[in-house]
């Protein structure tokens, strides 16, 4: 039996409220005692001056494989994660082919274990090809490991389509993830709708696009009763329709990307194509109003939104440049910047990064306690660091961090209490 002791590290645990100095033991891979332990260890670490938590769950990211390999593998995107501190991850179904069947559901989940340093979830595609025509096959994916279903970046313009999909996500008690998107409004934009982009000559992403869309998703979830996860919400009244939502009993939870956290539409700047996303930055406001919503509470999860584009794709005029940032590996310092600032405590910070999301997709992961995986990270909440994209450790370096200050490091990282990373 393996004995690995971490001692005088500050203990961080968001699900029970831990937050103090003290020591934890793993044993043959998973957590055997928190807090005040001593005894003999195979291998022993010192983390004074270093945080140690549960490993970070992130519910969107998207690699290349299979079909698109030039701009991330599981491989490569787990190195990437590995040193951000995410040591779960769910990968979107939109890869070519389109995971949208057992047979690929078992191919992503296989590969991960092969490939991946990281613990590997697939999302499975709410409709056949993600084409928004036909629902996929739903319980045989859930059923081989699929943890939600999505229509990743294509919202499903056929209601009777959605309604019936979300029915049979009910029945099966499953949970659908929906981009909140009217695409005949958004089709043609590039950054966020308004005053800005009109100077910048550029199309605009209007909110209305999201609200209109959120309307409708939730409506349906309500009439359903299907479970519903709003993916990467991006302005104010979003926030005030869900709960409204929330207030009427719907199931309703709410992702939001780390960047839209930290820029605003002003940091595209003279038509910085590394800040061209989906959805795109918007106005300062709603930044704010999404702040305030973490600090209450209201985000279920927080993710990188990793959609790594190649060189190539991303220089290009603005208008033409692929939507995507690499985010695995600046999730963590998005969030203790706000720690810094005094807007979250760090167990706040932590909570839609571990046990917050993984409770969502039903993994046990996430929380430091006896028994469990040993999937931890320890780091330093207030070492600086610059980010460089040529530094990064992902295939596409596209990153709208690129050239900032940053704070918060990940030291070291564990996966089922073996070290994956050690900086």
């Amino acid at each position: 039996m393996s004995r690995t002791l971490i001692t005088n590290a500050r203990l961080l645990c968001p699900a029970s409220g831990l937050d103090d100095l003290g020591s934890l033991l793993i044993e043959d891979g998973k957590i055997s005692a928190v807090g005040d332990v001593s005894g003999g260890a195979d291998t022993l670490i010192d983390a004074s001056g270093l945080c140690l938590s549960p490993g970070l769950v992130d519910l969107r990211v998207k690699t290349g494989e299979p079909g698109g390999e030039q701009r991330e593998t599981l491989e490569t995107a787990s190195r990437a994660a590995v040193s951000g501190g995410v040591t779960s991850m769910v990968v979107m179904p939109d890869t070519e082919p389109v995971i949208d069947d057992v047979a690929l559901v078992q191919f992503i989940t296989n590969r991960g274990r092969e490939t991946s340093k990281t613990r590997i979830y697939p999302a499975g595609a709410l409709t056949m090809g993600l084409q928004g025509k036909a629902m996929s096959e739903i319980s045989l994916m859930q059923g081989s490991g699929a943890v939600f279903f999505t229509n990743g970046d294509w919202p499903i313009e056929d209601t009777s389509v959605l309604r019936r999909t979300m029915a049979y996500a009910a029945s099966c008690d499953v949970m659908v993830s929906s981009r909140a998107d009217t695409y005949a409004l958004s089709a043609k934009g590039v950054m966020n709708s308004g005053a800005r982009a009109a100077r910048m000559g550029l199309s605009g992403l209007p909110r209305e696009a999201e609200w209109i869309g959120l309307s409708r998703d939730l409506l349906l979830a309500e009439a359903t009763g299907c479970r519903l996860l709003v993916d990467q919400v991006s302005t104010a009244r979003s926030l005030d329709i869900i709960r409204e939502a929330r207030d009427r009993g719907v199931e309703v939870y709410v992702s939001v990307a780390a960047h839209h956290l930290f820029f605003n539409e002003t940091d595209v700047g003279d038509y910085l194509t590394y800040c061209k996303v989906n959805p795109p930055f918007r106005n300062e406001d709603d930044r704010q109003a999404l702040i305030d919503a973490l600090a209450a509470g209201e985000i279920n999860a927080v993710v990188s939104a990793h959609d790594p584009q190649p060189p190539e794709e991303k220089r290009l005029p603005f208008g033409e440049a692929a939507f995507g940032a690499a985010g695995l590996e600046t999730v963590l310092s998005a969030l203790l910047v706000l720690v810094q600032d005094e807007r979250l405590s760090l167990l706040d910070a932590l909570r839609p990064i571990t046990s917050s999301p993984a409770k969502l997709i039903g993994v046990p992961q996430g929380r430091l306690a006896a028994g469990l995986p040993a999937d931890l990270i320890l780091f330093d909440p207030d070492k600086p660091w610059h980010c460089e994209r040529e530094n990064l450790l992902s295939r596409s370096l596209n990153s709208p961090f690129d050239g900032r200050r940053m704070v918060g490091r990940v030291m070291h990282t564990i996966i089922g209490g073996e070290t994956v990373f050690q900086r």
